[in-house]
């Protein structure tokens, strides 16, 4: 069993990498040539087909480059090869402005007709159908070009924040009651304070980590609202009424999606806050700071290796069809999963595939239960993957974010009532499979609508006039973590900079929100698989199959589920309720 990825599925040497980084470049300046004859069919064909080729190179060229730069972040030569794609990749943007108006100004009707003469293209019916959808916002090719000229001052605030958060972050000295000293980062402050049994302890480590953010809170405030210019700069020029409607636009979420999720999340937030007075009271603390809940209500002896995970995996599938269970065993495949830690290795753990290539996957696997979760979790994802690349061509394979959690959590749903139903657990670890259910719950669930609900509460502010210095920010946080979770955040110190911390509010606005929608969906999809309704996995496999291929919440929808009602939500915060009353009775006996 190789634990380490075999990259040379993709390219066997430098030398063949490097070929086609040749091509790629040489086809790049190629578009220039069908700019204003976009209107020839000819020319239309030959386009679609510079795309096609375009995009096989590029999936395969940045899967190479960026897993080269992921084993080890260090190396500078790696990630300059990473660069250098994304580099190209705005060019290329640059000079293909041209062509969303040349299309628009063909009309819809003459773009159907040349998908029903030239089926062979109809791959690209749905993105161009996409394109038609969100016509009143696509601007005149000279603007369009002038928007992809200055897209990259629009990472300026990410690459602010990157360097501020990371590139120049030096980890913490700090003192415990006991004379101990330890080292406090941003990769080990939640364990450090898992380990503590002393509060006083815990709250420095908290403060050690977090009095980064005060010192630079004014600037990390300056960053944030320049990403909230940004894009309400976007908002203006693209005619929408809210940044909040550009973001749901792109791929046709409804706003009553995103009202939905925050009215039940905040709104049913009373067994969160139940979860909480359960914790503070089990482990005898006078107060449940918000960093308390990295506290384990069990210690968990168990170790799993890494092989062992892979068939207590395989084993919590064996009820779904044989189909289904030769892509969890391909997608984990010798040489498809980079396994354990090392020096310098990107943190953390993705699945990443698309474009006719096989999933790989990242895992910084340490023989723990958590860690089984997280190789289901993935897997979910690479098998997801493997379906949408058998169903749907090329063009259409890409899913998004609003389902990709979908198949993922799914699995996790499944490996847990599989573990909790086998009857061999000890006591603790039951405790330990409830609390990483209901924590689940409050990270995916209450945690990310939270921080949704900031975001929109911060856009609000800017589309009025006003301002967002710290002070605002903070506030806004504060108020919501006392809504959400029954916590004064105000009484500790630092915490309410929390926003500063989050790194997907600067990188990706009104992202986050999708992990909690994703999450409500599959939670019912298996819901209806466990409890046997007809063809209730056909429908969960089908929306697999689904790729990329229509909006998401059609998507979603067709598999059974609708995200534009209130009532997926409502089923989670049922299903928190359920565990939080397990974990009581467990934890009285």
């Amino acid at each position: 069993m190789n634990y380490n990825w075999d990259l040379s599925t993709l390219y066997k040497n430098e030398e063949e990498y490097q070929r086609d980084l040749l091509e790629f470049k040489g086809l790049i300046p190629k578009f220039n040539e069908f700019k204003g004859q976009l209107h020839d069919e000819e020319k239309m064909m030959a386009y679609f087909d510079l795309q096609i080729r375009l995009e096989l190179l590029v999936n395969k060229l940045y899967s190479y480059a960026s897993s080269i730069a992921d084993l080890d972040r260090r190396n500078v030569e790696a990630v300059a090869k990473e660069n250098e794609l994304q580099n190209l990749l705005r060019e290329l943007s640059s000079i293909t402005s041209y062509a969303d108006p040349e299309i628009l100004s063909l009309g819809e009707e003459k773009m159907t007709k040349f998908f029903t003469s030239h089926p062979q293209y109809n791959q690209f019916n749905f993105v161009i159908a996409k394109l038609f959808a969100s016509q009143k916002h696509v601007l005149s090719s000279d603007k369009e070009k002038i928007i992809a000229d200055y897209s990259a001052f629009g990472s300026v605030g990410r690459n602010l924040y990157s360097t501020l958060s990371v590139g120049d972050y030096a980890p913490k000295q700090c003192a415990l009651t006991d004379g101990r000293e330890v080292t406090v980062s941003t990769a080990n402050w939640t364990n450090l304070i898992a380990q503590e049994k002393n509060p006083e302890d815990r709250k420095r480590i908290f403060e050690s980590l977090y009095s980064y953010y005060d010192k630079h809170k004014n600037t990390y405030a300056e960053i944030y609202n320049l990403s909230m210019q940004e894009q309400l700069g976007e908002m203006k020029a693209r005619g929408y009424s809210s940044i909040l409607e550009e973001h749901l636009d792109k791929n046709k979420i409804p706003t009553a999606v995103f009202l939905n999720l925050i009215k039940a999340a905040h709104e049913g937030s009373e067994p969160l806050k139940k979860y909480y007075e359960i914790r503070r009271k089990y482990l005898g603390l006078e107060k449940h700071r918000s960093y308390d809940r990295f506290l384990q209500l069990a210690n968990s002896e168990t170790k799993v290796s890494y092989d062992e995970a892979r068939e207590m995996f395989f084993d919590s599938i064996k009820k779904f069809p044989q189909d289904f269970q030769d892509k969890a065993h391909e997608v984990s495949a010798s040489g498809m999963v980079d396994v354990y830690p090392k020096d310098g290795k990107r943190t953390g753990a993705y699945s990443r595939g698309g474009g006719n290539l096989k999933p790989m996957i990242l895992l910084n696997y340490q023989n723990t239960l958590e860690d089984v979760f997280t190789l289901a979790h993935e897997s979910g994802h690479s098998i997801h993957t493997l379906y949408s690349e058998e169903a749907q061509p090329l063009m259409k394979q890409d899913y998004t974010i609003f389902v990709a959690e979908i198949a993922s959590t799914f699995n996790e749903h499944n490996l847990l009532d599989y573990l909790l139903n086998k009857g061999d657990l000890s006591r603790e670890d039951k405790i330990a499979l409830l609390q990483k259910a209901i924590d689940e719950i409050a990270a995916t669930f209450y945690r990310q609508t939270l921080f949704g609900e900031y975001e929109y509460r911060a856009s609000q502010i800017v589309e009025q006039g006003g301002n967002l210095d710290y002070q605002v920010l903070s506030d806004i946080m504060a108020k919501l973590y006392f809504d959400y979770y029954g916590i004064d955040i105000k009484e500790e110190i630092y915490k309410p900079l929390v926003w500063c911390y989050i790194p997907h509010l600067f990188y990706t606005p009104f992202y986050v929100y999708q992990y909690a929608t994703s999450f409500s969906a599959s939670l019912e999809l298996y819901r209806r698989v466990k409890e046997n309704e007809p063809q209730a996995f056909e429908k969960y496999v089908s929306l697999l199959k689904m790729g990329g291929s229509d909006y998401p919440i059609n998507e979603v929808k067709r598999a059974g589920v609708d995200l534009t009602s209130v009532e997926p939500f409502e089923a989670v915060v049922k299903r928190m309720t359920t565990l939080v009353d397990e974990l009581e009775k467990l934890l009285s006996e």
